[in-house]
């Protein structure tokens, strides 16, 4: 709401530009004297009274500003209190988080320390067997090319003297009668001698 002060103000804007010019000069108008008088007494007489409310309003916002302050600094007060009690319940939940995780870890590592040793125990193994079951393989191959070896020498043996044995024997007869051609008589013999004997299973 606009002060009396201010309505005064507007009467006088309002009053002189109601005002007639004065020929000539534009700029200068014509005023009822009694008329302006009048409203400048007004004015000066309630300019005191305006300022006095004015100074008890001033006053007033500076009591209302001053009990917002102490409001506002108890609000904070209240607000930081709370807020130290909130980061100290963090902290202690970033502690518990933290031992947490490290627990998480400590765990962890020692699973797969359990699960490298078992792998490496389980190749060991592995390869262990391999090589036995190859040891054993080795000395099967070896034992059994030694008897096929032996075996074959044992019948070229056998078959050199059976040899031996039917020369003496043809050589025999062709002396106790030399007109018998011994040779082809005994040829086919002699063909199924050396016909190699079958590999036995």
């Amino acid at each position: 709401m606009a002060s009396r002060i201010e309505q005064i103000i507007d009467e006088i804007e309002d009053y002189i530009d109601g005002c007639k010019t004065q020929a000539f000069a534009p700029s200068k108008i014509i005023v009822n004297r009694e008329t302006m008088e009048e409203l400048l007494n007004e004015l000066r007489s309630k300019t005191p009274d305006e300022i006095k409310r004015y100074q008890k309003i001033i006053s007033n916002k500076e009591a209302i500003l001053a009990d917002a302050q102490a409001k506002a600094d108890a609000i904070i007060a209240q607000a930081q209190v709370k807020t130290d009690e909130l980061v100290s319940e963090h902290e202690i939940m970033q502690q518990a988080y933290a031992q947490a995780n490290e627990v998480v870890m400590i765990a962890t590592k020692q699973a797969q320390e359990i699960l490298d040793n078992a792998t490496n125990d389980a190749n060991n193994i592995r390869m262990g067997a391999m090589q036995y079951t190859d040891d054993i393989l080795k000395n099967l191959e070896s034992t059994i090319s030694h008897a096929m070896d032996s075996s074959k020498a044992r019948s070229e043996a056998y078959m050199s003297a059976l040899q031996g044995f039917l020369d003496v024997v043809t050589t025999n007869r062709a002396e106790l009668n030399p007109t018998v051609d011994l040779q082809e008589e005994q040829q086919p013999d002699t063909q199924e001698i050396q016909q190699p004997m079958p590999e036995q299973q």
